[in-house]
């Protein structure tokens, strides 16, 4: 075998994004011991979601018609199941198939449906509100783009992503899956290049430190254009 050869063999391409999450949750790559599904800290630590839910449902309450929301990225759905209740109706969806069947399972109200798709794929479902709560940090720039696309197909977007504290690079790429830009001291910016999501109106919601010298969880409201 020649040089160029050993070079391709040892060239490996990243996995895609639905296979990548699959793993995270077979192996427990977030934790959760004896949980068949966990979603990790963000999602149940009570510190970092009880502000979520109540910012999130302040916003929710506030309009005499329910919203439709579309939750991009339920997971476990920990966190939406505290939504729901606020909405006209609730579509959560997730890439993972077993996760959704076992949502479908575990969650049952008349308003709340679930849907498995590759939400940088797919077609998304109709809604008022889009939440996209720690989702694209774990996506590549080529991922993020596709989903900001169609963000503008909806009034309101909130958005939440585990940031560096202070100054930092926004949008450094990286490969779709577990980890996140705070590897490499970067977050998610949708208002930064290369994404330039065009909006009415944002408003940061909530900042929340997730533990000492580990980064912030922002929470950023959006009104699309």
């Amino acid at each position: 075998m020649n040089k160029k050869d050993l070079s391709i063999k040892k060239t490996k391409k990243p996995w895609p994004t639905k296979a990548a999450m699959e793993q995270v949750y077979e192996m427990k790559l977030w934790g959760g011991g004896k949980a068949d599904f966990y979603s990790g800290a963000g999602s149940h630590e009570p510190e970092l979601v009880n502000p979520y839910i109540d910012a999130v449902s302040s916003f929710l309450e506030s309009f005499e018609k329910p919203l439709t929301v579309c939750d991009l990225g339920c997971g476990d759905f920990n966190v939406g199941k505290h939504l729901v209740q606020h909405t006209k109706k609730y579509v959560a969806v997730d890439i993972v198939s077993d996760l959704i069947a076992r949502n479908q399972a575990t969650f049952n109200e008349e308003n709340l449906e679930f849907q498995c798709l590759d939400i940088a794929v797919d077609e998304l479902p109709a809604a008022d509100c889009v939440l996209l709560r720690q989702v694209l940090q774990h996506l590549s720039n080529t991922e993020v783009q596709r989903i900001v696309s169609n963000l503008t197909d909806y009034k309101y977007v909130i958005v939440t992503e585990h940031v560096p504290e202070g100054a930092f690079t926004p949008n450094k790429d990286i490969i779709s899956g577990q980890g996140i830009r705070l590897n490499v001291q970067s977050g998610i910016d949708l208002l930064a290049p290369p994404f330039d999501f065009q909006v009415k109106e944002n408003k940061q919601l909530l900042a929340v430190p997730f533990e000492e010298d580990k980064g912030v969880i922002v929470t950023t409201f959006y009104v699309v254009l």
